[in-house]
């Protein structure tokens, strides 16, 4: 057995079998997942319809969830509370007749399988119950839950993950940087690359007092690659920091250097600590004729830049941009609030504020 076990081309093929056993969990958990929330959905579609027909109001739930958990005691969910959210899960999807078109183009294989069901309705499925609670308790309308629920798919999230993003208002940031994608990209490659900048950034994981210069806040960003990554979005594969390139003898550095898996193209990042200015457009716009002559190949795309500032002009941007003919993309970025420590001593303590409150 244990010659076996050494063995190069059974450890090869085990790999393999493993693999594959892990896919068919996880479609299994999947599978498991979407049954659940396919009962929860027609749960909802009965509490909503006797609600209507009768005059029983909240009583409904708790009589309801009284006799489900004496029925079904090994099934959890059939709680009062569990009740009301999937009731509220229900009507919240259910606003609109309206169908998403973008669903529809950004899952054709899911959607290949649905049948008569909802668009929406089949989707929300596809992720967990804890998810669907959490999108809608905190997504003020429609567009922001469908938007998280798409993202949590694509990426797959966990619930942290979407809570994180959901407090940093992802939905509000995705896609809002300048840039000059439309004249320097094809379509629909320009869009897709639209998507993949925000504005804000948001460097949270950084706890460091300003001022500071770019190669400090480089340090910081790739001393937390993960939660840059997490922060940037899903496809950036990091190259390094400060990378160099030569030409004619002379040595430059790119701040930093990405490659995006789903893009198929190289991202050069510069950062700046200071308000944005017209001339860092052009150091930006070196650099990628740089990338695209020393790096790129006949199988990647245009390469692009990212350049984040503390602050920029919106107007500034745009005509620095206007005629730059490599894709740029323009956005600010910002760190956790600190209270400096002077500042700290000046607050009240909780002691302080409990004998104010005569919590004594």
């Amino acid at each position: 057995m244990e010659i076996i076990k050494h063995n190069n081309d059974y450890k090869l093929w085990f790999a393999n079998l493993k693999q594959t056993i892990s896919q068919a969990q996880i479609k299994a958990a999947s599978r498991v997942n979407y049954e659940l929330l396919d009962l929860y959905w027609n749960l909802g579609v009965l509490i909503v319809e006797k609600q209507k027909t009768t005059q029983w109001g909240d009583k409904l739930l708790e009589t309801l969830s009284d006799d489900l958990t004496k029925e079904f005691p090994d099934i959890k969910g059939f709680s009062k509370i569990n009740l009301f959210y999937i009731k509220k899960w229900y009507l919240f999807y259910n606003q609109t007749d309206i169908i998403i078109p973008q669903l529809v183009e950004q899952f054709p294989e899911k959607l290949k399988s649905q049948k008569n069901e909802n668009t929406l309705a089949f989707l929300v499925k596809q992720i967990p119950w804890g998810h669907n609670r959490e999108i809608i308790t905190k997504c003020k309308d429609l567009n922001q839950a469908v938007f998280y629920v798409i993202k949590t798919i694509q990426n797959s999230w966990s619930r942290a993950v979407l809570l994180h993003q959901i407090e940093l208002n992802l939905f509000d940031r995705q896609g809002k940087a300048i840039n000059n994608f439309d004249i320097s990209l094809p379509k629909p490659h320009s869009d897709l690359a639209k998507q993949m900048l925000k504005d804000p950034y948001c460097f949270d994981f950084i706890e460091q007092q300003e001022p500071f210069h770019e190669r400090q806040l480089q340090k910081a960003l790739t001393d937390n690659l993960i939660k840059l990554l997490l922060e940037l979005g899903n496809g950036f594969a990091f190259l390094g920091k400060e990378y160099h390139l030569e030409i004619e003898k002379n040595d430059y550095y790119i701040d930093l250097l990405f490659y995006h898996t789903q893009l198929h193209c190289y991202v050069v990042v510069e950062l700046k600590t200071v308000k944005f200015e017209p001339e860092f457009a052009g150091k930006l716009n070196f650099y990628l004729a740089a990338v695209d002559t020393i790096l790129k190949t006949d199988i990647d795309k245009p390469s692009i830049g990212l350049l984040i500032c503390k602050e920029k002009n919106n107007v500034l941007v745009e005509f620095a941009l206007r005629n730059v003919k490599a894709p740029i993309g323009v956005s600010e970025y910002q760190l956790t609030k600190i209270i400096p420590d002077n500042f700290k001593d000046a607050l009240p303590t909780i002691e302080d504020i409990e004998k104010e409150l005569n919590f004594e």
